[in-house]
């Protein structure tokens, strides 16, 4: 099963993955990415248990709809997935966001004086 969790951070929304993107299970992951056409979308992936060739597929075909994906937190088997496919030259891959990188008056995750609109779809 695929829960994600949506956050959004005025400039950027973040998707927090957790679960398995594979094939059957990957529709919360469309259904929350397809909603935010022409802005940032931070896929955390830091709780995806596995990936197949349906979820990378997914990524891909987000990606090639116009919206822009930040992989955010990949394990190693993400990481080897996107690596064996050359999509880590696709995708920009980094770790979570820095409160640097947090919008204009936003403090870091552990640091939230209020909580971000978030809902969670589950496929």
């Amino acid at each position: 099963m695929l829960n994600v969790t949506v956050e959004d951070r005025n400039d950027i929304v973040i998707l927090r993955c957790a679960g398995r993107i594979v094939r059957g299970e990957e529709t919360a992951l469309l259904c929350a990415a397809s909603q935010q056409h022409g802005r940032t979308v931070g896929v955390d992936l830091g709780r995806v248990d596995a990936i197949d060739a349906a979820g990378i597929g997914l990524l891909v075909s987000l990606q090639a709809a116009g919206i822009y994906l930040r992989l955010m937190n990949p394990n190693e088997h993400v990481r080897e997935m996107l690596r064996l496919t050359h999509l880590d030259s696709v995708f920009e891959v980094s770790g979570p966001l820095s409160t640097q990188e947090m919008p204009e008056g936003r403090p870091a995750n552990d640091e939230l004086q209020s909580e971000p609109r978030t809902f969670r779809l589950t496929a």
